[in-house]
């Protein structure tokens, strides 16, 4: 198979790299050139990054899920919760998930949705904090293709695990809590420290193992301590994201289908949500 020749542009630090390198010198970003498709989603204006697309879809739909209902705008719950807090009726229209729109409702594709959804603005805005804080090393060891793997398919196994959460022995329940309805960012979080763990084991970066299992615990007992918090979607997106970085090997390039595979997950994620809409609206 012949060598590509010439230069391409680095989409992670801007500079000019061969089309043939496997990783770009500068800042290692795996499969600078992407087959060529680097450069046509620049031409297209669609330069990708989990960090932008995550922030831009969460706070999108933050506020579809005011504008749905306006009374979310002025809160109902009161104190800090209460503030621009969409109501659970909005919520459900735009694929919140849990054991009621999973198992009763028969809202099976909300596993999908309800990671881009968010119940109050502490909510969105700790989680997209946090999103600011991983995404980067996640999509610098993985590239942007596995990350988007990684994020969608952790919070499906999160979402999943919350769903089915009734079918877990009582004692399970009463330590992680159990609830109706879930939506957040969360298990995808979850399911990206997952995945740096799984990279500082097989890169040997014990102090990156250390640092994340520190984050991954913190938050954890975070979880189990306040109320509200569903604890199923962290175990859950935990192990998705760990799982699935065996399979999504970050010591080896990024190959042009990882990238389809997470541009699919982002478009199935889309259409989650208008599937959400349309059978509300039934």
């Amino acid at each position: 198979m012949a060598r590509r020749v010439g230069s391409v542009v680095c989409p992670g630090c801007g500079r000019l790299v061969g089309a043939g390198e496997s990783r770009c010198p500068f800042c290692g970003r795996p499969a600078p050139a992407m087959f060529g498709l680097t450069a046509l989603m620049r031409r297209l204006g669609l330069r990708m990054g989990l960090w932008p697309l995550v922030a831009g879809g969460c706070g999108l739909l933050y506020i579809a899920a005011l504008a749905v209902d306006p009374r979310g705008i002025a809160g109902g719950q009161g104190g800090l919760l209460g503030i621009l807090a969409p109501t659970t009726n909005s919520l459900l229209a735009l694929g919140a998930s849990g054991p009621v729109p999973v198992l009763n409702m028969g809202r099976w594709w909300t596993v999908l949705s309800a990671g881009w959804l968010h119940a109050n603005l502490l909510h969105i805005v700790m989680n997209l904090l946090w999103v600011r804080q991983l995404a980067p090393a996640v999509e610098h060891l993985y590239g942007t293709g596995r990350s988007l793997l990684i994020y969608t398919l952790s919070g499906v196994a999160g979402f999943l695990a919350s769903s089915l959460s009734p079918f877990a022995p009582d004692l399970l329940r009463m330590v992680l809590g159990h609830g109706s309805l879930t939506v957040g960012a969360s298990a995808a979080l979850f399911g990206l420290l997952g995945a740096l763990i799984h990279y500082s084991r097989r890169g040997g970066s014990s102090a990156l193992g250390q640092q994340v299992w520190t984050w991954a615990l913190a938050l954890f007992v975070f979880g189990l301590i306040f109320p509200g918090v569903d604890n199923w979607a962290h175990l859950g997106g935990f192990a998705g994201g760990w799982l699935l970085s065996f399979w999504l090997d970050p010591l080896k390039p990024e190959r042009v289908d990882h990238l389809i595979g997470g541009v699919l997950c982002l478009v199935a994620s889309l259409g989650a949500v208008v599937w959400s809409i349309v059978t509300a609206l039934r």
